[in-house]
């Protein structure tokens, strides 16, 4: 499975031994300060989301997580990316700018012919070969080369023909979507790759305090949050077990009519729901073996002291999320 949020990772960088209530409040100001620069073509706010995403590839090396291993959560959100970045491109087109690039695409009695056996070329290969990832992106430039060879090379006959142009407007856009989901997903990933359970449960715990003034139980959130997260690789690897003991039996939900794969995800579902409802009862029932009860007072095993790292980083991100809210009131 691609998703990676979740699994912890044992360690001993500088990102493990983080108080993890300081470790949670500095990592959600550094997602807020990526949300909050705005989109702009001003090379002050270009080189502020440079820079935040540069530090969040610098934090992977210093947590000592493999690269891979984040590499590896990003391909969940490839299509989202692929997607909004060529949204971004063809949508925007303002008035007042000339365009980057304007080349003629076709989608013509030769070119769409092309196009349906690139695909069915791109479904066959995806079964057989190990970079998916890297295929797919070559399979996304070859729809519009190939338009492009057609429309301005070829007799392309009867068919629609439409301008691609790419404004700067457009290629900001679609930089700063990437940069920021990109940024954000790796942030994520190593908040729950150097956090364990535990510790992510003290750290909300710690941080929702404020809301018991109102009569919110936070105890019971955190817990919930945390247990949701941990979840989450267990429920995916049992999922990916089901998928190939139905593939050992000769199912193929990929080559399959459209009610075959309705009646295999129905058997995918039901599995796993069942698993997932049992190992909840499991769960619940260990609790119980170990004393914990809802609304009691408990003492816990590790108490957390906050050092001068911890300062120094819930500092430095402070410095990030104010400088970059008072650019943005400066640059109004």
């Amino acid at each position: 499975m691609n998703i990676r949020i979740g699994q912890y990772i044992l360690g001993d960088s500088f990102l493990h031994k983080m108080d993890p209530r300081i470790k949670l409040l500095s990592m959600l100001m550094l997602i807020v300060s990526i949300f909050s620069i705005g989109v702009s073509s001003n090379i002050v706010n270009i080189s502020l989301i440079l820079f935040m995403f540069v530090f969040t590839v610098f934090l992977v090396f210093l947590s000592g997580i493999p690269f891979g291993k984040v590499i590896q959560g990003l391909k969940a959100v490839v299509f989202l990316l692929t997607f909004t970045f060529f949204i971004q491109l063809f949508t925007i087109r303002p008035a007042d700018q000339t365009p980057l690039m304007d080349v003629k695409m076709t989608l013509s009695v030769i070119s769409i012919p092309v196009l349906v056996v690139l695909f069915i070329l791109y479904q066959w290969m995806k079964q057989r070969v190990k970079w998916k990832t890297t295929l797919f992106f070559i399979f996304v430039f070859l729809i519009f080369f190939i338009q492009y060879l057609v429309a301005n090379y070829l007799n392309y006959g009867a068919g629609f023909i439409y301008d691609f142009k790419v404004y700067q407007a457009g290629l900001v856009n679609a930089g700063f979507i990437f940069l920021r989901i990109t940024s954000v997903m790796i942030v994520a990933s190593l908040l729950t790759f150097t956090t364990s359970t535990i510790e992510l449960n003290d750290a909300l715990e710690s941080l929702l305090t404020p809301f018991r003034l109102i009569g919110l139980k936070t105890y019971i959130i955190s817990m919930m949050i945390s247990l949701t997260l941990r979840t989450i690789p267990t429920l995916l690897e049992e999922t990916q077990k089901i998928m190939k003991a139905q593939t050992s039996r000769g199912a193929d939900i990929n080559e399959s009519s459209i009610k075959d794969k309705i009646g295999q995800i129905i058997a995918l579902l039901i599995p796993v729901f069942v698993i997932n409802m049992s190992r909840a009862d499991d769960l619940s029932n260990a609790m119980e073996a170990r004393g914990y009860i809802i609304g009691e007072k408990r003492t816990k095993i590790d108490v957390y002291e906050i050092k001068g790292t911890d300062i120094f980083s819930v500092v430095l991100t402070s410095i990030f999320l104010v400088g970059i809210i008072a650019w943005n009131i400066y640059a109004l």
